[in-house]
């Protein structure tokens, strides 16, 4: 009778560590944009460095799962939570990897003359942050409306992603020496939309957990 309440407990710290780990996420992915915009070499460091408690936080998260699943006491809900918590801490390290690759790309243009003002770039990065946040909520709260509402929000990242490519584009072609800063920013702009794959994801993991449905091909046809 003992083991129930530690399942419980054992519950909660996992949503406990998922927050935790999203929390960082998304401050990493904010300070990398704010490293690039304000021209922040030492945020961007910050970025670099913060990295390895996401990654810590991910072993923890993958071990008590793994803990959860070998119990007896669990029941169909909550081994599809445990499941679904598994998938959701991988895309999390994923989108702490991609701040970092961000980040990284601020520190090399900051050491240039700025190729032209951040707009778009911040535009983009506000949304893909807003999905990040607004998908963690909906997985602790099993919220499948609002996971919808983050899946839908991908299409407007892939529309700004297109724009800053082809924008940049005419920099490469008309101005030799910005090359390679037009690389980077091409770089970063893809980041933040693999940013907003990674929430996309999450957001498809909870509508299947929640309400069975299938999303992901229907992305494929969207895409198409």
């Amino acid at each position: 009778m003992t083991s129930k309440p530690k399942i419980q407990e054992d519950l909660d710290q996992l949503k406990k560590n998922l927050l935790t780990m999203a929390t960082l996420v998304d401050n990493g992915v904010q300070h990398a944009i704010q490293s690039l915009v304000k021209r922040d070499t030492s945020l961007a460091r910050q970025v670099i460095t913060g990295d390895e408690e996401i990654n810590r936080l991910e072993n923890d998260i993958n071990h008590l799962c793994i803990l959860l699943l070998d119990s007896k006491h669990m029941v169909g809900a909550d081994l599809r939570f445990i499941t679904t918590a598994m998938r959701v801490a991988t895309d999390l390290e994923r989108v702490g990897d991609y701040a970092v690759n961000i980040a990284r790309r601020s520190i090399a243009l900051n050491e240039e003359p700025q190729l032209k003002p951040y707009v778009d770039v911040p535009r983009m990065a506000e949304i893909a942050e807003s999905m990040i946040r607004d998908v963690i909520r909906a997985f602790v709260q099993s919220d499948a409306k609002l996971a919808r509402s983050v899946w839908e929000r991908d299409d407007s990242v892939d529309t700004l992603d297109d724009q800053i490519f082809r924008e940049l584009i005419t920099y490469r072609v008309s101005d030799a020496g910005a090359l390679q800063r037009a690389a980077h920013l091409v770089i970063v702009s893809r980041c933040l939309e693999r940013i907003a794959d990674h929430a996309t994801n999450i957001a498809e993991e909870i509508i299947y957990m929640v309400e069975g449905e299938v999303l992901r091909h229907q992305r494929k046809r969207k895409i198409e």
